[in-house]
């Protein structure tokens, strides 16, 4: 199922897209994380779509699935060894120790405040350096929470999935040794533009990931080229701390990003940036 949230008037609504509706689920849930969290089981769910009333899709701005989550957004860097490499030798990895492909996941965090959603604007004049890069990426959305969740036990908490653009300013990200601040800007979390639910994706290893800019593709790579897997991202990250319902896991870019070329190809005002995973959709930006 595609579940998706959207603005009505002022109000922010959770729905699901059907034949080229949106089904609005506000009846039976305030918001997605709400429906995340409750844990039902997936009839009551699709009992619940069948009875939303239908909107035009055209009546209903889409927003990111989950607009407010209610933590930081986990990434993992360097988790595609061709753009571990192109990383490396770009020089802007100012955490590096000279290791082009890590021997364990690369876990850092962007603030929630971030988030945005499809057709919204990258700000991109917020970033004082105009260094702005894009990285598109799976996004998983945990549903059942836990602690010392093992490989084997992961997928069971996998609630479905979204497609994540960690925009960067590379230039804070080098200057300050870390990646928080120039992975936190506001507008730098394009999220969207639906959740599908694990069920309809039963082999997340075998979607493909494009990335384009102003039409030219310049990300393409398939999703079983990650270096650690969604279970292990998992079970890594679930191993001292609680995951949470509507927790979201980026799991890392691959090769492509603008500073993999010579000279950098970084995002300027007036270009756009659009991802593809099939179901999930294409999440679309334009950069201001």
């Amino acid at each position: 199922m595609k579940l998706v949230s959207f603005r009505r008037g002022e109000a922010l609504q959770p729905g699901a897209l059907v034949d080229g509706h949106v089904a609005d689920l506000s009846a039976a849930a305030a918001s997605l994380l709400d429906i995340i969290s409750s844990n039902h089981e997936q009839n009551w769910l699709d009992q619940a779509v069948r009875k939303a009333p239908r909107l035009p899709i055209g009546s209903a701005q889409l927003v990111a699935p989950i607009p407010l989550p209610r933590r930081n957004i986990f990434c993992i860097g360097k988790n595609y060894a061709a753009h571990a490499r192109e990383f490396q030798q770009s020089g802007f990895d100012a955490t590096s120790s000279g290791q082009d492909v890590p021997t364990a996941p690369v876990v850092f965090t962007k603030a929630p405040s971030s988030v945005i959603g499809p057709e919204a604007a990258i700000l991109a004049n917020l970033d004082p350096t105009n260094s702005v890069d894009y990285e598109g990426e799976l996004g998983v959305v945990i549903g059942r929470g836990g602690r010392g969740i093992s490989r084997t036990d992961a997928m069971d908490h996998v609630f479905g999935y979204t497609i994540i653009n960690d925009v960067t300013a590379r230039t804070l990200q080098h200057k300050h040794k870390q990646w928080f601040l120039g992975k936190s800007i506001d507008s730098f979390c394009p999220m969207g533009p639906t959740l599908v639910t694990a069920d309809e994706i039963p082999d997340p290893t075998r979607l493909k990931l494009e990335t384009r800019v102003n039409g030219e593709l310049r990300q393409n790579a398939v999703v079983s080229d990650l270096i650690f897997d969604i279970p292990t991202l998992i079970e890594t990250i679930s191993r001292g701390m609680t995951l949470m319902p509507g927790d979201i896991i980026a799991t890392g870019t691959p090769e492509g990003v603008g500073i993999g070329f010579t000279p950098p190809k970084y995002l300027n005002s007036g270009d756009t940036v659009a991802i593809t995973i099939d179901p999930i959709g294409t999440l679309t930006n334009a950069v201001h």
